[in-house]
């Protein structure tokens, strides 16, 4: 951490004060880089060079206000600023660390595997500057994960935090290809190389290479939900995506906004939501290291720092809402953004009531619904959400599934590439989302939406949370089974009772054949790292 400290381009700021923003806002909101419209697509492009860099300019020439590019704090104290000419200084010593000292060039790969610390964004630019493909991880891998990822990818090079180093010792020997490892930490560790030590040293000069909008850029491990995660692989195309006019309205960012994604770096939305999209737009990156999500720290840091966007999973909205804090009412805060799965109206309300603002739920791939072979279906009727990829393949979406055509083609239906995700879509346009199709129930014919069920579930005081799925029945095939979290003030009540109460509720909202023939109460269910 300290090494980093002395790279700080602004002084610590105990607390806040907003008058540098509001002093700025109005000079500097319209900067932009406008060098293509909604219908260009250039040969080459380069989000290092093209995007970082010219917002280094903007600096230079006095033409972006004094705001951070990035600002970074945790909960010790310790608070990270930097402009974005000093991350085009250390991306570009970066660089010259991969392929002056680890021989890396252009097409290898690299697993990123790294906490919510400033260097995850030093490694994932200094890779676009050289062409190294960066796959990122999660942290909690755990070493078989960690093996699966390295053997599958061919990985030349891997950049994890000290906490990792003995999971990745205990598989490097069944990785031929690994050739390069470095951490991040403060201690040395034998057979590693010191990444923060090789930055101090590295030289601040560096040529990005001139990468073409169909070069890969990253690979993202699916959840694997359905067998072994596979690697969607994206080119230039996703970083270029943002820069599109009409791109550039889903999160409206200013040059002088302040965005908090809280993705876990893990996953494609930290690559989009917390790089891509604010340095897109020349506004500031805040992120807090954030170890664990606990709620009682974002309502802290919201009214600590003036963040005026805030972009997170549903869930960690839920857990805000959940908190015994009379007031939500954000100083700063004037956009907040979700996505992933949705959220109940009754939540969307309770958001709006105490904070006074609207949360806007965005969904990363819709165009028209087709059934299983392709074809476009009429409206009302149950299909797949397809975007058309022929004659051409829209920009950010994945190229293909590395090293698994067969995964491809599956998910390629005659001109529509298949999300899928299941839906209907009325005669105004509307598209109404049902679930994922692997999530679908299928019950004596039936086909029946999770969400339908936790929906219903939801408006019962009863229930706190619910995760409803599949079940096996040998009558059936499939029933409907909910696992539930009771309130507090329903725990001591008859268990067989309340099942049947429920259930009929379930009935009395919704279409009665969608009701949970089977019920188990747990006290509490399995969360990803984002809530």
């Amino acid at each position: 951490m300290q090494w980093l400290k002395s790279f700080q381009i602004c002084k610590v700021l105990q607390g806040f004060s907003l008058s540098p923003t509001q002093l700025h806002r109005r000079l500097f909101s319209r900067v932009g880089a406008p060098r293509w419209n909604d219908h260009d697509s250039p040969e080459e492009f380069n989000f290092a060079s093209d995007v970082l860099d010219y917002w280094a300019q903007m600096e230079e020439e006095g033409k972006r206000g004094p705001s951070p590019a990035f600002w970074w704090v945790n909960g010790q104290g310790d608070e990270i600023k930097w402009s974005f000419r000093k991350l085009r200084d250390l991306t570009c010593r970066t660089a010259n660390v991969f392929e002056q000292i680890c021989g890396l060039q252009q097409g290898d790969h690299l697993a990123l595997i790294l906490p919510r610390v400033p260097e995850w964004w030093l490694v994932t630019v200094g890779c676009m500057r050289t062409g190294i493909i960066f796959m990122p991880g999660t942290t909690q891998l755990k070493a078989k994960d960690i093996l699966y990822r390295i053997q599958i990818s061919r990985a030349k090079a891997i950049v994890t935090t000290a906490s990792l180093v003995p999971e990745v010792e205990s598989v490097a020997s069944e990785c031929p290809d690994l050739k390069t490892k470095l951490v991040v930490s403060d201690h040395s560790h034998e057979g590693w190389l010191d990444f923060c030590s090789l930055i101090k040293s590295a030289s601040p000069d560096h040529t990005c290479i001139k990468s073409k909008m169909k070069d890969p850029m990253a690979i993202f491990f699916t959840s694997g939900t359905t067998g072994y995660p596979k690697m969607a692989k994206h080119n230039q195309g996703l970083a270029f995506r943002s820069y599109i006019p009409s791109c550039r309205k889903l999160l409206k960012l200013k040059t002088s906004d302040i965005l908090w994604c809280m993705s876990d770096p893990g996953w494609i939305l930290a690559t989009v939501g917390c790089l891509i999209e604010p340095w897109t737009s020349g506004c500031t990156v805040f992120i807090h290291h954030l170890p664990q999500f606990d709620p009682k720290v974002i309502v802290e840091v919201l009214f600590k720092y003036p963040i005026t966007q805030c972009l997170a999973a549903p869930g960690v909205y839920r857990m805000v809402l959940q908190q015994k804090t009379s007031n939500l009412r954000f100083p700063t805060l004037e956009h907040c953004t979700t996505g992933g799965e949705s959220l109940l109206p009754e939540e969307y309300e309770q958001w709006k009531q105490r904070t006074g603002l609207s949360i806007h739920e965005v969904y990363g791939q819709s165009e028209t619904i087709i059934d299983e072979k392709g074809n476009i279906l009429p409206p009302n009727t149950e299909g797949y959400i397809g975007i058309r990829i022929k004659p051409t393949r829209p920009l950010g979406l994945f190229m293909e599934y590395e090293n698994s055509p067969e995964s491809t083609s599956e998910v390629e239906c005659g001109d529509f590439y298949n999300s899928g995700d299941r839906a209907t879509i009325d005669e105004e346009g509307y598209i109404w989302f049902l679930g994922r199709g692997d999530d679908v129930i299928n019950a004596s014919g039936y086909r029946i939406g999770p969400v339908e069920v936790e929906n219903a579930l939801a408006e019962h005081p009863a229930v706190a949370e619910s995760a409803v799925v599949s079940s096996p029945d040998k009558d059936r095939g499939e029933v409907v089974k909910a696992f539930i979290v009771l309130n507090p003030e329903f725990l001591s009540h008859d268990q067989e009772q309340l099942i049947k109460e429920l259930q009929h509720h379930v009935k009395s909202v919704t279409a009665p054949y969608k009701y949970p023939r089977k019920v188990e109460f747990v006290s509490e269910l399995p969360k990803t790292v984002t809530g």
